[in-house]
């Protein structure tokens, strides 16, 4: 469903809407949580970057998930070190 919502939001909207950004963390979210890390990480950073550039630095859309990417990183960080 997310991917669906996705590639709805892509086509409608196009690739740099805000709207694309939160579905890519919706779905890395959505990996995350089922321990597909590696496919979760690109898709926030991809959210990331479309927020940084449509909404800026500052805007708690962008705080989200860059502290979502934080997160996963540091999960990542410390499963390798177990």
């Amino acid at each position: 469903m997310y991917l669906q919502a996705l590639e709805l939001s892509k086509r409608l909207l196009g690739e740099e809407h805000p709207s694309v950004a939160t579905s890519l963390n919706n779905l890395a979210l959505l990996y995350k949580s089922q321990g597909r890390y590696s496919e979760a990480e690109p898709l926030y950073q991809q959210a990331l970057e479309i927020f940084e550039r449509q909404l800026g630095v500052n805007h708690p859309h962008t705080v989200t998930v860059r502290e979502n990417l934080a997160i996963l990183r540091q999960q990542l960080a410390s499963d390798t070190r177990d």
